[in-house]
């Protein structure tokens, strides 16, 4: 290893030969190199480049100032005149359409005509009119809050074209009454939809009726079928059988109303009190007379007009729970007394209400027997 010393005149030695060098250089007159000087380049020709077509812009308009809306024109196309929803149909009405056509097409019933009349509140329809047809219905059983529907069974006995008392209505009084049922908007029932009502299985209209007749065929063939088919009305003929002869025209004529909307029913076989004993009569007695009125009678009616009876007009309106069980058991839908009043859909089945209209009945008596509604709020 070098001393201190020694390294320093080592290097102190290095540099005088650095300068020494350098003094040789110049001395030897060594010129400096000159800078490089770049020669200018022939030019080469070179095509220029085709530049992409840019079609021209459309020169951009200002806005126009906003214009008040144009006034609505009708569409050149006809519209949809039908539309059906889940719960109902709007529709416009279109020429030749009736309450029965729409309910035949809507509702699969033409006779529900009058249901589509009273949602609407209008009584006849013209081409052009905004309609509505529920789908579904409402207040089965004629139930509301504000009360409840009822259905008033009218009762005659006999018919006369002069004759007037208690139970006999002279012709022009009859025909007069089923003018007033029209005139005020009433719809009367067959018998099978008044009980279809009780059962809560059929809406009916606000303003029903159903009309009855008991015992004297005769005079209702003769006076008041021809009326009741001239309005088209249906009715309900209670007959005992013991009174139609087995020979001759009987149950021709009969045969014949009931062809022609008179619904034939019960009316017992001989028109017994069916709620007393007889005299001397045992109990079994009285059970075995009872079996004998009900079903010997509508066994009758069923072979002379091939049609099964469900009905029963009690003789004198009278009844009692062994005959309203016995009817049960046979297979009767129910029976009328001739207790007056109008009956609700919660009516005992066995014991309806039905109004006599006596002979001296103005048309004030007549319509104070067709009450429709009972106001009875649910508190």
């Amino acid at each position: 290893m070098l001393a201190r010393g020694s390294f320093l005149r080592l290097r102190r030695g290095h540099f005088g030969i650095l300068l020494a060098f350098l003094s040789l250089i110049s001395c030897a007159g060594v010129q400096p190199r000159p800078p490089i000087r770049l020669e200018p380049q022939p030019s080469v020709h070179r095509e220029p480049r085709p530049r992409p077509f840019i079609p021209p812009q459309a020169e951009v308009q200002p806005p126009s100032p906003p214009q008040p809306p144009a006034e609505l024109q009708p569409p050149s196309t006809p519209q949809p005149q039908v539309r059906i929803f889940p719960e109902f149909v709007a529709l416009i009405t279109q020429p030749g359409d009736t309450f029965s056509s729409l309910a035949a097409t809507y509702l699969k019933d033409p006779s529900l005509g009058w249901y589509i009349s009273e949602f609407n509140e209008r009584q006849s329809l013209s081409p052009g009119q905004e309609l509505i047809i529920p789908l579904k219905f409402r207040q089965r059983g004629g139930l509301s809050f504000r009360g409840y529907q009822t259905v008033p069974v009218i009762s005659y006995h006999k018919f006369s074209k002069t004759k007037v008392d208690r139970t006999t209505v002279q012709e022009s009084a009859f025909e007069a009454q089923m003018q007033y049922l029209r005139q005020n908007g009433y719809r009367v029932l067959t018998m099978a939809e008044f009980f279809d009502f009780l059962d809560f299985h059929r809406v009916i209209p606000k303003k029903s009726v159903v009309i009855t007749i008991d015992d004297d065929w005769r005079s209702a063939y003769e006076i008041a079928f021809p009326i009741l088919r001239r309005y088209g009305y249906p009715a309900t003929l209670f007959v005992y059988t013991d009174s139609i002869r087995d020979k001759g025209p009987d149950w021709g004529l009969i045969g014949e109303m009931s062809q022609s909307g008179i619904d034939i029913q019960c009316h017992t076989k001989t028109h017994r009190n069916l709620d007393k004993r007889l005299s001397q009569e045992s109990f079994r007695e009285y059970f075995e007379a009872l079996k004998k009125e009900l079903t010997e009678s509508a066994e009758i009616i069923r072979k002379r007009l091939n049609k099964k009876v469900k009905y029963l007009a009690y003789p004198y309106g009278d009844t009692n729970p062994l005959i309203i069980a016995f009817l049960r058991k046979i297979g009767y839908r129910g029976a009328f007394t001739v207790k007056r009043g109008s009956n609700p859909s919660f009516i005992h089945h066995y014991q309806i209400y039905r109004a006599m209209i006596y002979g001296h009945f103005t048309l004030q008596d007549f319509e104070r027997n067709l009450a429709y509604f009972t106001t009875q709020e649910i508190d």
